[in-house]
């Protein structure tokens, strides 16, 4: 196996270091486990085993490629996020997959292409990536290679459809937060990549929480929020999320959110 390799360059518009790595600690152990369904779901229809190369886009604190390397894939994640690459570090280098064959670098999907041997399949389970990105994936990839697009499902299959309303009232008109995706929206991003659909998938991802304070947490480290944050403070988008999270309280103090992920594939 090769090592596992880290490039994290400085994010120019970052949050303070301090906050950043709070916030990608709350992803790392509150609100990432949420989506293990869709990871799972996904692999098992790829059929991903020994011999597959997963490149993640959007790759996170890693806990995607982690679950991909239990299938016995090497592994390439991507990310933006400098805080969350170096959570994933510590797993994918450290105690849980130690000498795994994994690669994570801070960057465009253009320059974990050129890093790695080329995937055999390539996930965006968290935010889809640009029509532009995919379009360069895609002159850059064979033909054939499975690309998968995730996001959420129909509005009214998720509980979470209310609860962004929260950022979508308290951003800046001009500071809009990236909200829900349209019905058909996958779809539609993969055919302007020139990527040719060849099927999809609905997976129940449910939110469940320990309390109120652990869900607002959770979800702030999404990302979702922020232009709320922005528009207004952390202390009152906190206030209004729980607020909106009531209705999801049970007897027993903790959150739960049934809620309805959907996946595309589309090949190169």
């Amino acid at each position: 196996m090769s090592p596992a390799l880290v490039v994290h360059h400085p994010h120019p518009a970052a949050r303070p270091a301090a906050e950043a790595a709070a916030r990608a600690r709350d992803w790392a152990e509150i609100q990432e486990r949420m989506l293990v369904p869709l990871y799972e779901a996904v692999y098992e229809r790829m059929e991903t085993g020994p011999g597959a190369r997963v490149l993640g886009l959007g790759c996170g604190s890693g806990l995607a490629l982690l679950l991909a390397t239990g299938h016995g894939a090497a592994v390439h994640g991507v990310d933006a996020d400098g805080a969350r690459l170096e959570l994933a570090r510590e797993r994918l280098m450290g105690g849980e997959a130690a000498g795994c064959d994994a690669r994570l670098t801070w960057g465009s999907c253009l320059e974990a292409l050129a890093e790695a041997p080329p995937p055999t399949l390539v996930t965006a389970f968290d935010t889809p990536p640009g029509s532009e990105e995919l379009l360069c994936l895609r002159k850059s990839l064979g033909k054939g290679v499975p690309v998968v697009l995730a996001s959420w499902g129909p509005a009214e299959r998720c509980s979470m459809a209310p609860v962004l309303r929260v950022a979508e009232r308290l951003a800046d008109p001009s500071d809009p937060p990236s909200g829900w995706c349209g019905r058909d929206h996958l779809e539609e991003l993969a055919t302007r990549s020139g990527l040719r659909l060849d099927g999809s998938g609905r997976v129940a991802c449910p939110f469940g929480y320990a309390g109120p304070e652990s869900a607002v947490r959770g979800l702030l480290s999404t990302g979702l929020f922020d232009s709320a944050v922005r528009a207004t403070d952390e202390e009152q988008v906190f206030k209004e999320l729980a607020e909106a999270l009531h209705p999801h309280l049970r007897a027993d103090g903790t959150v739960w959110m049934p809620n309805l992920f959907r996946y595309v594939i589309a090949r190169t």
